[in-house]
């Protein structure tokens, strides 16, 4: 069943041989094995890609509520619901796991010495999207997902955290040589600076109901540290998180334009899987971590 996931996962035999360490062969074997042993086929092998026949579609949906069930039935065996040990798999957008979530480690891991967390940081991972899904964050073994988003229906568990807000902002040097702009629409006729994960190159939105206004991206970094920097050195205006540019507000180094105009802040979650157990180091860490993460994401 696990091979048979991975397949699917990878979207070849190759690619999940690769991913498995698995040879080739191997890979191809068991999956043979099993649709001989269920007498009907699993993928169709016609096109260049594998695709899931409607009985493969429905075995692998059940696969997968079964191996989340065994992983479950090792960690109850294995004492991970029974006291707080073992490794914690937490992902975040970069900004707000560098600025708020770290900063909790340190005294997390001093009431919780036998917890190790690997912290996977990336904006990649902000927006809901398709990570978040039972599936995906079975696959992949996360326990814990900081998001940033309203969240859609699904038997995933979220808890409130607090909010986060969207500002735009430039440097005093750059708004005294071209002009403040005083709506939206007068970002047409400046250098605007756009990050590749959470701004389109060239529509900006400012909240439910509004119009997207087009802007000129002067500059498209990959990320919102980047774009931060590079309004800082008067390169043009930027749209980021409060959070990120508190610092360069406070010394001046920028300020904020538009601000009858931003856009409504943005719910932020710790999301986890609602199985029949929590296992009792993703209780620590929610129960640690909610209060302090809402402390610092008060808007």
């Amino acid at each position: 069943m696990s091979v048979v996931l991975a397949v699917v996962d990878a979207g070849s035999l190759s690619a999940a041989a690769r991913r498995l360490n698995t040879p080739l062969a191997t890979v191809s074997r068991k999956v043979s094995e099993l649709e001989a042993h269920l007498r009907t086929k699993l993928f169709d092998r016609s096109s260049r890609k594998l695709v899931l026949t409607e009985a493969g579609g429905a075995y692998v949906a059940a696969c997968k509520r079964i191996i989340a069930d065994l992983v479950e039935a090792e960690h109850a065996a294995s004492g991970q619901y029974a006291a707080p040990t073992g490794e914690l798999v937490i992902t975040a957008p970069y900004s707000i796991g560098r600025l708020r979530l770290i900063p909790i480690l340190r005294e997390f891991f001093e009431v919780y010495p036998d917890i190790d967390i690997r912290l996977v940081l990336s904006d990649r991972l902000v927006s809901i999207g398709p990570l978040l899904s039972v599936d995906r964050l079975l696959e992949d073994q996360i326990d814990l997902a900081l998001r940033i988003g309203e969240l859609p229906s699904s038997s995933l568990m979220a808890r409130r955290v607090g909010s986060v807000r969207q500002v735009v902002c430039a440097s005093p040097e750059y708004l005294a040589t071209r002009g403040t702009p005083q709506t939206p629409d007068d970002l047409a006729g400046h250098d605007c600076i756009s990050f590749d994960e959470l701004l389109a190159r060239d529509l900006w939105t400012f909240g439910p109901g509004r119009t997207p206004i087009v802007v000129r991206s002067r500059l498209i970094v990959s990320n919102p540290e980047a774009a931060r920097d590079a309004a800082q050195a008067g390169v043009g205006i930027t749209m980021v998180f409060s959070l990120l540019v508190e610092e360069a507000l406070a010394s001046g180094a920028l300020v904020t334009v538009l601000d009858e105009f931003r856009p409504p802040a943005l719910p932020v979650h710790l999301v986890y899987t609602a199985g029949r157990y929590l296992p009792i180091k993703v209780r620590a860490f929610l129960d640690f971590a909610t209060p302090r993460l809402r402390a610092g994401l008060r808007q």
